[in-house]
């Protein structure tokens, strides 16, 4: 389905839920420190080399655990992790994939620019930053007017279905509405 408002959006918006997600990989961190220092200072065992190596062993934790940040902008949609960022033009893709996924698996949507650039992105973020999804839909649907989006026009007609049902569901419950809330997927 095609949006009109896909343009209100403004030139750049980020996942919102990636502040609160960072501070929770910190405290998560910070609380396997604190647990290796006491464990290790109960046995009498703790040194300067042993907190140190206990504060990488945290600290290489968080940044296995730091989720990517998301942003989006006319026409392109990016992922920045702790190393490398990957930019799709999403006015360029050629290809669009959505594993559905099955049960209890992680559902990513696949870009692919003619740039040759790919991208992975989790479901959960364009539903949860509706403002996320329109502007990689606005993108992906220039793409297909323009012919360059050759696979995937079905499956983003099916997820956009799927955002906007779940979009509806977040506003029955906000509402009161509804009562039980149901997954994507």
């Amino acid at each position: 389905m095609e949006h009109s408002y896909g343009s209100r959006c403004g030139e750049r918006v980020e996942d919102p839920r990636w502040v609160t997600e960072v501070r929770w990989v910190g405290v998560g961190g910070a609380v396997v420190l604190g647990t290796l220092l006491a464990v290790d200072a109960g046995y009498g065992r703790l040194t300067w080399p042993r907190c140190a190596l206990w504060a990488g062993l945290a600290l290489l934790l968080c940044l296995v655990l730091l989720p990517p940040r998301i942003t989006a902008g006319r026409g392109w949609i990016a992922s920045r992790g702790v190393l490398v960022e990957r930019r799709v033009r999403t006015d360029r893709l050629v290809a669009f994939h959505w594993d559905e996924g099955s049960g209890g698996a992680v559902r990513r949507v696949i870009l692919h620019d003619t740039a040759g650039t790919r991208l992975e992105l989790d479901v959960g973020v364009l539903t949860a930053t509706p403002a996320l999804w329109l502007l990689l839909e606005e993108g992906a649907r220039e793409a297909l007017r323009n012919g360059t989006l050759t696979r995937g026009s079905a499956a983003l007609t099916r997820l956009a279905n799927r955002v906007e049902q779940e979009t509806v569901r977040a506003v029955l419950m906000a509402s009161g509405l509804e009562e039980t809330p149901r997954r994507l997927g």
